[in-house]
């Protein structure tokens, strides 16, 4: 018996009913030769770290752009954040850890730079759409390995498009990580936010800090609890009505005070502008663009292409493209 095979046996005597096993997984759309030593989930965590996509993500805006203190977060400590509560929910659960943890990890590779600013204005300028959940899974199916994609398992390409929007991923663990991606960055989003001074803590709201509690670890100890105890032996993860309505309310008022309030607005608008701009340029001059995105114009239109471009760019790189073809140079004298 080969280590492989001995691991899925374990999975399949101490899991959950309701876990993913990676002995039944539904496949990858080109087999591969099975791992003596990894679990096809596990081997489809290690591609996604060693993609040049979740490396990107440490130079991609989580919330505050190019902040200047060492603390704040990025999309990559972010979905580092993401995956250690998924894990947590999924080992208290039963579930499938590895089909977790590399769900988690790829779930923010499509997202663009200058975090949600960016989302927007390319979902603008778009005929059909930018949503970055499906742009997640066009890079680990499509982008990523010059051209080839991860060849994922179809377990983590469906747990990484639905880990936010109107459908549910198939999977557990899935909801794991969808249910892990609001607890992380509800709270971290605040704690940088109370960092920065965006917020005071006398602005937090008491009602909802009554029933979550009154510090960064009290509250996702608080959400974790509650999923966990509510959700056991169910097909679905579940919270009560009580911790719900209080994670509800949390959110919003982080998206009036912090995520739609105008205090970043010059810079928001500053980054709408480079996009648009990028975008405008790119399409009338896509030969500049890398060759594996002038192959896409080619082959799924324009827009396509140039989004595909744009949405894999990190922050700095899209401020130096810009600067590089709209901001005049210094004389340089031969």
């Amino acid at each position: 018996m080969t280590i492989r095979e001995r691991t899925e046996q374990q999975e399949s005597m101490l899991l959950s009913p309701f876990a993913a096993r990676a002995a039944e997984t539904r496949g990858r759309e080109r087999p591969v030769t099975p791992c003596d030593i990894r679990t096809d989930y596990q081997r489809d965590r290690d591609r996604v770290i060693h993609c040049k996509s979740f490396r990107r993500l440490k130079f991609k805006t989580q919330v505050f752009l190019s902040p200047e203190g060492d603390h704040y977060r990025t999309r990559l400590t972010h979905t580092l954040e993401v995956a250690q509560v998924a894990r947590t929910l999924a080992r208290a659960l039963r579930l499938n850890e590895d089909l977790t943890e590399a769900i988690a990890l790829g779930h923010d590779l499509g997202h663009t730079p200058y975090g949600h600013i960016g989302e927007r204005t390319l979902n603008s300028l778009l005929s059909e759409g930018f949503r970055h959940n499906e742009q997640s899974r066009r890079v680990v199916e499509h982008l990523e390995n010059d051209g080839e994609g991860l060849n994922l398992t179809w377990e983590v390409r469906d747990g990484i498009e639905h880990h936010s929007g109107p459908v549910l991923p198939a999977t557990l663990e899935g909801e794991c990580v969808r249910r892990a991606d609001r607890i992380a960055y509800l709270n971290h989003d605040l704690d940088d936010a109370l960092r920065a001074g965006v917020l005071k803590s006398f602005e937090l709201p008491g009602d909802c800090l009554r029933v979550l509690g009154d510090s960064h670890g009290k509250r996702i100890d608080t959400m974790i609890r509650d999923l966990v105890n509510h959700s056991e032996g169910q097909p679905h993860l579940t919270m009560s009505p009580e911790v719900g309505i209080a994670m509800d309310g949390l959110r919003e008022f982080m998206f009036e005070k912090v995520y739609r309030d105008g205090w970043r607005d010059p810079e928001e608008k500053r980054c709408d502008y480079i996009i648009r701009t990028l975008f405008s340029y790119f399409c009338d001059h896509p030969g500049e663009m890398p060759e594996e995105y002038i192959v896409i114009t080619y082959r799924d239109g324009m827009e396509r292409g140039v989004a595909d471009f744009l949405s894999g760019m990190t922050d700095r790189y899209a401020t130096r493209k810009f600067t590089e073809l709209f901001v005049p140079s210094s004389f340089q004298a031969f």
